[in-house]
């Protein structure tokens, strides 16, 4: 397997990353750790075309040197706020705001509504760049409900507010291990390892969600 590098700064994420594909042979580094710098703007309408053009980016930076590319766009969508902050979770009011902000704002947006009405879920989106120009991309997610507080110290953006059912606690209050084995990223990054594995192995068509 070749070198694989991130498209993400995000050590948050990169912790993930590494937790959940430990079993990968091939070391993941981040941009900053692989010396990469790309200005990539993303204006995509979906997820899937936002991790593709981050993915591709970085990879345009790095041809010929035997990289695959990986990236992630990935946000929460609330259907009472019809979908929103989606695609634009990280620049909600704003890039530099404070996760504590915007959390707080969603909440004050969803007081008076009842839990059946708070549902939501978690999206994730990874695109990988393989260095024969193949692309691909797995989908996955999580759904839940937004609370009516946040808790919990163990995730970070979103999580203190979005609650799963299943444990009946907020995703930033769940352990490393389960988070990992339920959340849109963990999902997103085993589909990705399936396709990586499958590359190893020489397929010419990778099967993509």
């Amino acid at each position: 397997m070749e070198k694989i590098i991130f498209a993400t700064g995000n050590q948050d994420k990169m912790r993930e990353i590494r937790e959940i594909m430990s079993d990968v042979a091939a070391g993941i580094l981040s941009m900053k750790e692989a010396g990469v710098e790309a200005d990539i703007v993303e204006d995509g309408s979906t997820f899937e075309e936002n991790a593709l053009i981050k993915a591709s980016a970085v990879a345009g930076n790095l041809q010929g040197k035997g990289v695959v590319v990986l990236a992630d766009d990935s946000g929460l969508e609330v259907d009472a706020l019809g979908g929103e902050p989606g695609i634009y979770s990280a620049r909600y009011m704003g890039e530099d705001t404070p996760y504590e902000a915007k959390n707080r704002e969603i909440l004050r947006r969803l007081e008076g509504v009842p839990k059946e009405g708070r549902s939501a879920r978690f999206v994730c989106a990874i695109a990988a760049v393989f260095p024969d120009g193949q692309s691909c991309v797995a989908r996955e997610t999580i759904e839940g409900y937004i609370g009516w507080e946040p808790a919990g110290e163990n995730g970070f953006g979103y999580d203190p507010i979005f609650y799963v059912d299943e444990y009946g606690c907020s995703t930033a209050q769940l352990l490393p291990e389960v988070k990992n084995r339920l959340s849109h990223r963990g999902k997103a990054l085993r589909a990705m390892r399936e396709i990586l594995m499958q590359k190893g192995e020489g397929y010419e068509n990778i099967n993509c969600k």
